[in-house]
């Protein structure tokens, strides 16, 4: 944790979420803290200075947290995922909230491209039984992915990137069909992709309709498609112990998840048995273009802030 003192207006950075380089250059008269977790706000010199928060996906930002942090104003997402933090109370508390999806919708788009070829050529089963002794040539034999149908679950800014992506590739794209999405897309209501589709694209945030979307309900409709799913949207709106007995079991025929952070670690099979599983930790939007606009944006975004908070002070 770094800072200069309790007098001054403050910033704190989770780690990984942004430059505190940039950000600390975009904020003269300010300290910028970066930390670890919000469990370190009691080591801060003076807490209640803390102005701005700059946190990475699945950050539980709630009441306890915001107890620690009362001058807090705003909260910036470098990113798109406002999955952790409640809402609704920082609406009453006037905390507002700040994200940006667009820089990542590409990189994430460009992920799930590379699992949809790997996958599609099961690799992932190739390669893993390759580690464990066994030379499985024969079961990686698979159909043109140039003849699938994909389901695109998501029509956000990764949605339709990964549409723009996999269109030259795949057979025939459709949206899983949702009273907010643009009505000239092509889409399908959402019941009936599981027996239409062989490949599955999963962007869709985490919300209390979204949970445990592909579960055992979805898995017994796509039961006769065998259908491969990608996971680009949020971990909790898949049942991975369901998704793994069925591409066990062979009702999916391909697995590929990216959203993976620490704490789901636990969550994942034991190696040992060859799947045509792919997983990474979380790097759909690790590219360093993305990664230099996202801290770009933040450090621009905190320095409006910081002056509409000074001219109000000086207003006052």
């Amino acid at each position: 944790m770094t800072g200069n003192g309790p007098s001054r207006p403050q910033a704190l950075v989770l780690t990984g979420a942004a430059d505190t380089t940039l950000l600390a250059r975009a904020l003269p008269g300010w300290t910028v803290h970066r930390a670890d977790s919000l469990d370190q706000t009691a080591e801060l010199p003076d807490p209640d200075a803390v102005r701005i928060l700059v946190v990475r996906s699945g950050v539980p930002v709630g009441p306890a947290e915001l107890d620690r942090l009362p001058g807090l104003t705003d909260i910036i997402r470098a990113g798109s995922g406002l999955d952790g933090l409640d809402l609704t109370v920082l609406a009453a508390r006037r905390i507002r909230v700040h994200r940006n999806p667009a820089p990542a919708g590409a990189a994430v788009a460009e992920w799930a491209l590379t699992a949809a070829l790997s996958l599609g050529r099961r690799i992932p089963l190739g390669q893993a039984a390759l580690t464990t002794g066994l030379h499985l040539k024969a079961g990686c034999l698979t159909p043109p992915l140039s003849r699938a149908r994909v389901a695109i679950w998501g029509a956000g800014t990764v949605g339709k990137a990964c549409a723009r992506a996999l269109a030259p590739h795949v057979g025939e794209i459709l949206y899983a069909a949702r009273p907010s999405i643009d009505p000239g897309l092509p889409q399908m209501p959402a019941d009936r992709l599981p027996a239409w589709a062989d490949l599955h694209i999963n962007a869709l945030p985490h919300t209390t309709d979204t949970h445990h979307t592909f579960g055992r309900i979805f898995l017994d409709r796509a039961r006769e498609r065998h259908p491969l799913l990608i996971v680009a949207g949020r971990l909790d709106t898949v049942d991975l112990p369901a998704c793994i007995e069925a591409l066990d079991n062979g009702r999916l025929d391909g697995l590929a998840i990216d959203p993976i952070d620490h704490h789901h670690m636990t969550l994942l099979p034991r190696p040992g048995i060859p799947r045509n599983l792919l997983v990474t930790p979380h790097i759909g939007a690790q590219r360093t273009d993305v990664r230099a606009a996202l801290d770009q944006w933040v450090a621009d975004l905190a320095r409006t802030l910081s002056e509409a908070q000074d001219d109000g002070r000086r207003a006052a």
